[in-house]
This record gives C-alpha cells, structure tokens and sequence, in this order.
C-alpha cells in the first residue's frame, strides 16, 4: 500500500486503483498483436475515503463522461508502445484531474456598470446615431 500524494494534505492509496491491461488499438506492427500495452485505469471517487466530499462532487462534475453511473472514474491509456509509460501517463491525469477538484472556484460577486460609464455609452450610441443620420439621401 503506496500513498500517492495529491496536495499536502490528500494522498490517496495505491489500492484505491484498479489497473487492467488491454491491447491497443491503432498500428504496432508484429509486436501489436502480442502485448497488452494499454491501460485502463478504475478509480471509485464515491467511496474514496481520503477524498473530503467536497472535492468529490467537483472531481464527480470535472469527470463528465468518464465517471459511471456507480461513481467510478475510468481513464484509459494507449498512446504510447510501453505499457509503463501508458502506467504512468494515466496515474498523472488521475492526479492532476484530482489537484484540478481540489480548487475551490471563488464566487462571483454581481456588479453593476458605474454611472460615468453608463453615460459614456448613451453618448457614444447618440455620436453613432448622428452619424448614421447624416447619411442618409440629401432632400432639396
């Protein structure tokens, strides 16, 4: 059981994830046929007990598509011919789409325009107007 660290305050189990191997798709020659370089990474964010819920509903909603139904995030890793690179390549997305949840947006504070601005635009569509007024067909 090897902690993976996260922030300096959440690190989660190695056990925590669950790794399978398949073979990759796309072009590989002769060796494609025969390795299962590929990996797909399972990580159960509902039932993490390392994770504070808060950063569990942000990862929930950052995962979109890649969390089932059961609240298991699934990524997967086929990019490179080494399966110990696809390993390592997948576990930083896992922990850089965690570090993502872990930001807590601020809150957007509703402002209104000032009154010298709301003035500065009045006058400029009158400016405009005047000037769109002006070229229109000379009657005389």
């Amino acid at each position: 059981m090897v902690a993976i660290p996260i922030t300096r305050s959440i690190a989660i189990d190695s056990d925590e994830i669950a790794e399978s191997f398949t073979r990759a798709s796309g072009p590989g020659g002769q060796h494609v046929n025969t390795t299962d370089s590929a990996v797909l990474l399972r990580f159960d964010v509902s039932n993490s007990p390392n994770l504070p819920d808060a950063v569990k509903h942000r990862l929930s909603d950052l995962a979109g598509s890649r969390l089932t139904r059961e609240g298991v995030l699934v990524l997967r890793s086929d990019g490179s011919r080494s399966q110990e690179m696809n390993r390592r390549e997948v576990r930083e997305r896992l922990v850089a789409l965690i570090k993502e949840a872990t930001f807590v947006p601020k809150k957007r504070r509703p402002t209104k325009p000032t009154k010298g601005s709301q003035l500065r635009r009045v006058e400029g569509k009158a400016k405009r107007g005047a000037v769109k007024s002006l070229r229109g067909k000379i009657r005389g």
